[in-house]
């Protein structure tokens, strides 16, 4: 809205959110269609200078492609093959190749590791670490986060540069604002003690003017001394009142800087989750459940879940994470076995499908619960961060965080608390106090959680009793 952007050398800025259609190719993704068309059709004996300088330099961009795919486990995936069938770990890979294929002067990645598996996330910090050109990257991945070199914060204070990772980061911040905190209480408790002083002084002085006056009307003086003494009275009075007024406002600035240099960060709230009545005993039960679209060779699931039970998800990108929680939810038939669920279930998908664009949050929340008023209704959207401003409009122009935030209310707010509540990587998009809210939430959560994530400081904050981890083909359920 005001002031100067300036920009040397090419920027390549990766969105948050990678579109996938359903006629795109994994080279569209990529961002190298064009260019691998122009190679073809130059083999095929064109001349045409347009398709020449489409290349540039880039004669073996398809085996560079090739290359970071496989480095990526993306191996044998084929450029013109269909990016709707990747799981959106496999997008966010094939999109990420694209921006390191583009090789520009400035990379701007805006959330990369949402979605991507640890062995991915792993491999992007590598990437990125080996990275010698100028890199911003947005996110609130702490994992990520501790390997930048630097942090910059904005917030209410505006932007803040702290020369360290996300570890010093957050130490720095805290002590910072333990300080501002710690100035700010000492300038009230001094501003009292001032009001009080000031007070006493004044009754003080008030006595003696009373005083003074009872001896003028009794004394034998001559009239220009006890003048004179008045004089030097209301002299007094007008310097103390001037010292205070000076002690006075250099305290209330002393208080102010101390305010600015706290952050005004909206405190995020979740209520804490009631479930529905008595808890199960069982909620779901999988016998020798084949998932659809898994592999051949994938092995049967068997599994129960008992009515408090913490399970979290974790397997390669691909594997069928996000295809086992369709499942339990009740939106996709099983290929082979049996998926039994019983109670009231609320389930959250990655792609925030279940969140109708066209209507507001709030048009969707009283939906969920009807009888609820809207007044309570705009209040538990309020303490997510969704004013007014937010909650009226389409969820469809809302940021990824908002929708996500959105989203989560209505499946937590609805008229029947959820028995069993399955969450697929809820904590992408979701900023570090949203993270930390709903980290809280889950840790209250006395209902069955089956939770699908990559990230492991949430997983570790979250805290669960059992892993349900895909390795070699198999699925296998672990006790922490």
């Amino acid at each position: 809205s005001d002031g100067q952007r300036r920009c040397s050398g090419r920027v390549y800025n990766l969105a948050q959110q990678v579109s996938v259609n359903k006629g795109t190719s994994v080279a569209e993704l990529a961002g190298v269609q064009q260019k691998l068309a122009a190679l073809e059709r130059i083999a095929a004996g064109s001349c045409d200078e347009q398709d020449f300088a489409k290349i540039g330099d880039d004669w073996d961009i398809r085996q560079r492609l090739v290359s970071i795919l496989t480095s990526m486990g993306l191996g044998g995936l084929d450029p013109q093959a269909s990016a709707s069938q990747l799981s959106g770990g496999e997008a966010m890979s094939v999109a990420l190749a694209g921006a390191l294929l583009a090789e520009p002067d400035f990379l701007i990645l805006d959330e990369p590791s949402n979605h991507l598996d640890r062995q991915r996330r792993a491999q992007l910090i590598e990437y990125l670490q080996n990275w010698s050109r100028g890199l911003i990257v947005i996110s609130h991945d702490r994992e990520l986060l501790n390997s930048m070199e630097r942090i910059v914060e904005l917030s209410s204070l505006g932007l803040s540069s702290y020369g360290g990772n996300y570890k010093f980061y957050a130490a720095a911040k805290a002590q910072a604002q333990q300080a501002a905190a710690a100035e700010l209480a000492r300038c009230k408790l001094e501003r009292k003690r001032e009001q009080r002083a000031a007070v006493e002084q004044r009754e003080r002085q008030q006595r003696r003017n009373a005083q003074g006056n009872r001896k003028r009307k009794g004394a034998n003086q001559a009239t220009i001394l006890l003048d004179a003494q008045q004089q030097r009275s209301q002299q007094s009075t007008a310097k103390l009142q001037q010292q205070q007024l000076q002690a006075k406002q250099a305290l209330q600035r002393r208080e102010r800087l101390a305010a600015e240099q706290l952050d005004q960060a909206q405190t995020i709230a979740i209520g804490g989750l009631a479930t529905a009545g008595r808890v199960r005993k069982t909620v779901a039960r999988l016998a020798q459940l084949r998932l659809p679209f898994g592999n051949a060779d994938m092995s049967a699931i068997d599994l129960t879940i008992s009515g408090n039970q913490r399970i979290a998800v974790s397997g390669p990108n691909g594997c069928g994470k996000s295809t086992l929680l369709k499942v339990l939810a009740g939106q996709l038939l099983p290929k082979a076995g049996s998926c039994e669920v019983q109670g009231t279930r609320a389930y959250l998908d990655q792609r925030l499908l279940g969140l109708k664009p066209e209507l507001s949050v709030l048009a969707q929340l009283k939906a969920a619960n009807p009888n609820c008023a809207e007044g309570e209704l705009r209040t538990r959207l309020a303490q997510l961060g969704l004013g007014a401003d937010k909650t009226g409009q389409p969820s469809g122009l809302l940021s990824g965080g908002e929708r996500l935030k959105g989203y989560l209310a209505c499946l937590l707010y609805a008229e029947k608390p959820p028995e069993l509540l399955l969450l697929d990587e809820p904590s992408n998009h979701l900023d570090l106090a949203s993270i930390q809210a709903l980290e809280q939430m889950l840790q209250s959560y006395q209902g069955a959680l089956v939770l699908v994530s990559h990230d492991r400081v949430f997983l570790e904050s979250v805290g669960f009793s059992h892993y349900l981890e895909f390795e070699q083909q198999s699925w296998s359920l672990k006790c922490v």
